[in-house]
């Protein structure tokens, strides 16, 4: 036989879900926002595994900047399986006449590429056939746009630093092309063996050389890696990846935008649970009678409690069901659009993970909020069962319920935090809504104390609209807090985005060069000099050397063993620019230690950056070993800059003291202002005409690229962040619903008593536009303030405060309010009055 409390709650589900639509919605947009978006980020991970063998371009790839591998390493390499050399470099393409060029991402391939995968063409040939030599005339296969950029045709010959070559075919898909996430510009492909003719490969110049590796089948590839990094440790120059290290910095991207997405979603299961709790109070006020029947029965107040509670789990159940179907459908939906963006496929499919996550989020919230109204009407006494509107809600919950709530919430914290890749984030986010609750609960309750204290003014409709906002029953608190808190997700959004856009083009420093030409050989920097100088228009022309080496180790330790700050771990990963210099760099403040003196000979000494100095827990005295083409450099820490990166200007993180670089194999870098478009164009064509082997990076093609990103980046966490506003709003039709019979009652006595149509909604107008603009003024503030708060102490940049976004989103805020009230009322109005009166 079922428990009593048991049998209660399955009679009272025979009524329905009348009352239970709103909580339903919010827990399952809620749970489809958790779950959809852990369930796209890990189908995007999944394709990332699953064809991470094709982007790395084999089992094993070994790369080393600046030189190929030793001829006896390569031996070695042949000796363990299929070997293919693929290089990557940076250059200059131009169409026959010069007058179209443009940036292009140069690749060489050998014979054996691709490995694995396969390289479509348009038109479909073979790689050899595209690329091979034919007359003297080698081939290339290029990125389709770059037809339109150079003005060419299939069969035009393009040029790349001083070879011509013939475009063969276009690139339809290029299986490896994930492993450089940041592309400078399209694809140009030509053969290894055609390189050379190029006159691209100096000394300096920076180029990739990959050997891709497949291994025999039951080779265990993690053991190999080690094995071949023993066997090389001098060597440590190479970097070694297996398929687990295909694409890290797209596998980054993926967890960072797929975690703070998943806070948005958090968010939105907040505000959803203020809905919850709302949906359950309305629910139980309309239960009253029931309560306060059962009691005078009998009935103990544990029993009702467990049948209620029972209730309002089963019903959490179906809405949390519900959005796990949404979001478990949500890859294969979003498959179709992502797999035209992102270098990897979706892999559509169910993944339980991100499912089992958002189903306890679901629980813990229905919990957690449903448990301080529940508690609250089992204090309902019999007594209320002879009252009618001015039943008490209930008393204060007692000890064990109040403990009850206190383990939920705690529970549904620590949930957020321990499932969340960056605990500490989390820590604050959940530290941030906690505070947001307190702020507009605290906003609500100040507002009705603050219009009670107004008194009766004499305009009728005035004082209506004040009494409607501190009486008993008032949904002032709810609203406050579930549309405010949307509210404030979509103003911190909308401000952080404008501030990294403008960030990227708005706020460029007046003097931002407008060039980089990078590779200028040491024995072209006269040449150079004198051509930029001979271009009318230009000016600020600054030069340094530049090195490539790699941070090995941190007082001695290894990089990789080292605990760094995850903020500064790219620093460690692959190599860095390093240069030298006798003067202190342009752009920087010396905050620790002193520069050297022009003249100085003595031991390595080194100038870092001081935030990745903090990030690394060193300072003056300590010891940084950066290896340089093979070669392990020890140098102390000599100072600590403070470099402002906005400006543009060349900078390094590293900057060695004289006598310890110069003899290193290095090339030179510039940046060149110009005093407009026909300068820039003109000093472009001027040096890469003169200089086949020099690059030119334009700046703002470079940010613009770059905001591009980050407005498609902010469109989709835009989108998501509307979730929360959606919720706020179905939690704000909650709470209007919920007032609806009090509604009626009001607008059916105000008839009687004479006023119009017109009174009664002027007063209900004037009460829901104060709300919606305290709302609207509150969530500006917090929503300034978190953007804020992102901004300086997460991103490390400056914040300005936008207007725009803030006016927008309070005029928007206070129109759903006005319009979700008036819509209440209007039905209310519509009401006829004798059925009520002859019931009173």
């Amino acid at each position: 036989m079922s428990p009593i409390w048991l049998t209660l709650a399955r009679r009272e589900l025979r009524g329905g879900l009348k009352g239970f639509r709103i909580f339903l919605a919010c827990l399952m947009l809620g749970v489809a926002a958790i779950a959809g978006v852990g369930s796209v980020a890990d189908s995007l991970l999944a394709g990332l595994r699953a064809d991470a063998r094709n982007i790395l371009g084999g089992d094993i790839d070994i790369e080393s900047v600046h030189r190929p591998i030793t001829d006896d390493a390569l031996a070695y390499l042949r000796g363990q399986g299929s070997v293919s050399l693929v290089t990557d470099m940076r250059s200059m393409a131009r169409n026959p006449n010069g007058d179209q060029r443009t940036l292009a991402e140069l690749k060489s391939v050998d014979g054996a590429y691709p490995l694995v995968g396969s390289l479509a063409l348009e038109p479909d040939m073979p790689v050899a056939a595209a690329l091979e030599n034919r007359g003297g005339v080698w081939g290339a296969a290029i990125d389709a746009n770059l037809l339109d950029r150079l003005d060419v045709a299939l069969g035009d010959r393009i040029r790349i630093g001083e070879l011509d070559v013939e475009v063969r075919a276009t690139i339809a898909l290029e299986p490896d092309r994930a492993v450089s996430f940041a592309s400078f510009g399209p694809r140009v492909m030509i053969a290894n063996a055609a390189l050379p003719e190029t006159g691209l490969v100096q000394p300096g110049t920076l180029i990739e050389y990959n050997y891709r590796l497949t291994l025999p089948s039951g080779v265990n590839r993690d053991a190999w890696m080690a094995e071949y990094r023993q066997l090389y440790a001098n060597e440590n120059g190479w970097r070694v990846r297996g398929v687990d290290q295909a694409a890290p910095g797209l596998r980054r991207f993926i967890d960072r935008i797929a975690q703070f997405l998943t806070l948005v979603g958090l968010t939105a299961l907040l505000v959803g649970g203020v809905g919850v709790g709302n949906a359950v109070k309305s629910y139980l006020e309309g239960k009253t009678a029931t309560i306060a029947t059962l009691k005078c029965l009998g009935a103990e107040g544990q029993t009702v409690f467990r049948a209620y509670l029972a209730l309002v789990m089963i019903l959490a159940a179906g809405g949390i069901l519900a959005g796990l179907v949404v979001g478990a459908l949500l890859p294969f939906a979003a498959a179709a659009v992502l797999n035209q963006l992102l270098p990897v496929k979706v892999v559509a499919a169910l993944y339980w993970g991100p499912l089992g996550l958002a189903t306890l989020f679901g629980l813990l919230t229905a919990l957690a909020f449903s448990l301080w109204p529940l508690a609250r009407a089992m204090e309902i006494k019999p007594a209320a069962l002879f009252r009618q509107l001015t039943a008490a809600d209930g008393g204060a919950p007692r000890l064990p319920y109040l403990l009850a709530l206190g383990v939920s919430g705690i529970a549904l914290a620590a949930l957020a935090i321990f499932s969340s890749s960056d605990r500490l984030l989390a820590g604050w986010f959940v530290a941030g809504s906690l505070g947001a609750v307190i702020v507009f609960l605290g906003a609500a309750w100040l507002l009705m104390k603050g219009v009670g204290a107004v008194g009766r003014p004499k305009r009728p409709t005035l004082r209506l609209a004040l009494a409607n906002l501190h009486r008993p029953g008032a949904p002032t608190s709810s609203i406050a807090l579930s549309l405010g808190l949307g509210l404030t997700v979509l103003i911190a959004v909308a401000l952080t985005q404008q501030n990294m856009s403008r960030q990227v083009t708005e706020n460029l420093p007046e003097q931002a060069p407008s060039y980089f030409f990078i590779d200028i050989q040491p024995n072209q920097v006269s040449q150079f000099q004198q051509i930029v100088d001979d271009v009318p228009g230009v000016s600020n022309v600054e030069r340094t050397p530049m090195v490539r080496g790699r941070i090995a180790r941190i007082n001695g330790v290894p990089g990789d063993q080292v605990a760094v700050d995850p903020e500064v771990r790219w620093a460690l990963r692959g190599d860095r620019g390093l240069t030298y210099a006798a003067e202190p760099m342009p752009g920087a403040q010396i905050v620790a230690g002193d520069w050297w003196p022009a003249d100085y000979q003595g031991p390595p000494l080194i100038s870092l950056d001081a935030e990745i100095a903090a990030g690394f827990g060193v300072g003056i005295g300590d010891q940084l070993t950066v290896n340089v083409l093979g070669r392990e450099i020890t140098a102390t820490i000599h100072n600590l800059r403070r470099i402002d990166w906005g400006t543009l200007s060349i900078n390094f993180v590293i900057v060695f003291a004289p006598g310890t670089l110069e003899a290193a194999p290095h090339s030179i870098i510039a940046t060149v202002n110009t005093d407009g478009p026909v300068a820039e164009e003109a000093v472009q064509r001027a040096v890469t005409d003169a200089l086949p082997n020099v690059n030119a990076i334009r700046v703002k093609d470079a940010l613009e690229a770059a905001n591009r990103i980050l407005q498609a980046v902010g469109s989709a966490v835009r989108i998501t962040a509307s979730v929360a506003i959606l919720a706020g709003t179905l939690v704000l039709g909650g709470a209007v619903v919920a007032g609806h019979h009090r509604r009626v009652y009001d607008a059916v006595v105000l008839k009687v008593l004479g006023a119009t149509r017109r009174n009664v909604i002027g007063a209900f107008l004037l009460e829901y536009g104060l709300l919606g603009i305290m709302i609207a003024a509150i969530a500006a503030v917090v929503g300034t303030i978190a953007s804020w708060a992102v901004l300086t102490f997460v991103m490390k940049s400056d914040f300005v405060f936008a207007p725009g976004a803030v006016i927008w989103t309070s005029l928007l805020c206070t129109l759903i309010t006005v319009v979700f009230g008036l819509f209440g009322t209007w039905r209310a109005l519509g009401q006829k009055a004798a059925p009520l009166l002859r019931n009173e």
